[in-house]
């Protein structure tokens, strides 16, 4: 037999049995999807890995670059004051219709290495217990409440350094002692 012969054999088998058949829909589909599903599982599993390794060279090893500050960098040191104790202990009373008893320590800050601001405030010491006295006066007892104290101490550094001294600048007022007593 020749070449030819099975060629024909061939042929004459193939038109024995019948129409090829062609793949349906889904199953001529499943190949290439399952290859573009392992395309793109490869292709995650690539960028992960890259990934992991490249933010473990940045980390160093899994140890973290930025140091958290125990301190705040926006609060400054504070700054240390000189205290003014001269005034002493005033006493007096409130402007209420049942006067409260009112008696008042109070010490003046001011800037450490400031020798004028000292001097000034010990030349004017009778003029400081006068203004104590008469800041007192004015108020009445519930504005001397406790929760009151700040807004106090920011009206009397304002008027201490707007009227009454030269030089010298208060920075702060602390209050030793600060008794409102209603009277019998």
């Amino acid at each position: 037999m020749s070449d030819r012969d099975e060629l024909e054999l061939d042929d004459a088998e193939s038109s024995n049995m019948g129409p090829q058949k062609r793949a349906s829909g889904l199953v001529a589909l499943l190949p290439n999807m399952l290859k573009f599903v392992a395309i793109g599982l490869g292709a995650v599993l690539f960028i992960v890995t890259v990934s992991v390794i490249t933010h473990n060279i940045l980390n160093r090893g899994g140890r973290a670059q930025t140091v958290i500050p125990t301190t705040s960098p926006f609060i400054g040191a504070r700054p240390s004051f000189s205290a003014f104790t001269a005034i002493g202990e005033i006493r007096t009373t409130t402007n209420d219709p049942v006067p409260f008893a009112v008696v008042v320590n109070m010490v003046i800050l001011f800037d450490q290495n400031d020798n004028a601001a000292a001097m000034e405030l010990s030349e004017r010491v009778h003029e400081l217990r006068d203004f104590v006295r008469v800041f007192f006066r004015a108020r009445r007892a519930d504005e001397l409440r406790p929760e009151n104290e700040p807004r106090l101490r920011q009206e009397m550094i304002e008027h201490l350094n707007t009227r009454i001294l030269n030089s010298a600048r208060v920075r702060m007022i602390t209050f030793n002692q600060l008794d409102v007593i209603q009277m019998p």
